[in-house]
Formats: structure tokens, sequence, C-alpha cells
């Protein structure tokens, strides 16, 4: 599980008019009581078991789409909170109290490669273009770094998901190569999967 992949629309909500200012903070920020600015901020924050009905919607949207994850299985409920409370950290993007988006973070392998990390990524797709997978991303660099990883690595990212390969460039990820036909699309055919990795110790 590798790379970003948008998800679900927003439902019952229409932030598409203004941009999206994309900040770290407690979730005070986004009280009644808080600048308007504040308010229209994303805000990345760890996962809480509140988020997890709009976080599963979000997955499995991805997961329906076929073109980014290799899970072909959607989470029920049940699955859903046992699948995020195994993960090292989970993240999530919120904004006026809306899930728009999430990451979980891993171990890529075990024992004597159980320091490098592995990441999946997702955005709503009715908040593309608002830089909210790029912090994401970098919220994740730094807790895997806070969670003692010394390297991220992405195992399969679709050679045509070019904004998120363009995405991991900028951010200092280094393509390792191309595996030819790595990834079973939906329609029967097989394409290109590329690994990223990126050091933390720098």
């Amino acid at each position: 599980m590798n790379h970003m992949k948008n998800g679900e629309p927003a439902q019952n909500a229409d932030y598409s008019a203004a941009p999206v200012q994309l900040v770290y903070g407690p979730p005070a920020m986004l009280n009644g009581n808080a600048p308007e600015a504040a308010r229209d901020a994303v805000q990345i924050r760890a996962y809480t078991p509140d988020d997890l009905t709009e976080m599963t919607a979000v997955w499995n949207a991805v997961v329906a789409a076929g073109n980014a994850f290799p899970q072909e299985e959607m989470l029920n409920a049940e699955d859903a909170a046992a699948f995020f409370a195994q993960q090292t950290y989970c993240g999530v993007a919120e904004l006026n109290g809306m899930i728009c988006g999430l990451y979980i973070l891993h171990p890529n392998n075990v024992g004597r490669c159980g320091h490098i990390s592995n990441a999946s990524y997702a955005v709503r797709e009715g908040f593309r273009g608002r830089k909210i997978g790029e912090q994401l991303v970098l919220d994740c660099i730094m807790q895997a770094r806070q969670h003692g990883f010394r390297i991220l690595q992405f195992n399969a990212v679709v050679e045509s998901n070019t904004a998120a390969r363009r995405l991991y460039e900028k951010l200092g990820f280094v393509q390792l190569g191309t595996i030819p036909g790595g990834f079973h699309m939906p329609d029967g055919s097989y394409v290109n999967i590329c690994p990223y990795y990126r050091t933390l110790t720098e």
C-alpha cells in the first residue's frame, strides 16, 4: 500500500469556492470561537475512533476505484476499526468537522528491515488541488521520524499516477525503478508500478 489517490466526494457541503489554508494545530482551532480563517483551515491530526466512519468511506472509495490501492475488498465497520488500530500511526485531514483525507503509516518489513516504513494516502475527490495530499505526506514524514523509522518506502506507485509521482519527487523521494505489469487494473490489464523511497535521517 503506497500512494495517494483521491477518494469519495464531499457530501452535503461545497468548499470549492474558496482556497483552503493548511495548518497544524489543536482541535480548538476549528471551534465556533475561532477566527473565520482558522475555521476554513485544514488540520492534520491523529485519528480518533469518532473519525472511523468517514475514514472508512474515504478508504473504500479508493479501493472501489481500483487504480491505486492493491486491496480489492471493502472494509466494513468492524474490519476498519481493527485495520486502522493496527497501524503504527494514522493521520487525518479535517476541514470544518469533515474528514477530507487520511494516511496510514506502518513498517514495510520486519526484523533487520523493520526500520523501513510504508504509507498510503487518500484524499476525497472533492478536495483535489488544495495541497491536502502534500500536507498528509509531510506529516507522515514527521511521524515516521518520530516513531524511529529511517526510511519511508512506497512499493507500488502506479506509473500513470503522475500527480502522486510529481509530489513524491518534489518532497525528495527517489524512484527505484519500474516493475513492468506490477498492478492489475479492474479492466484486466496490467500496468507498471514505480517503487519510491526517501531517507529520514538527514
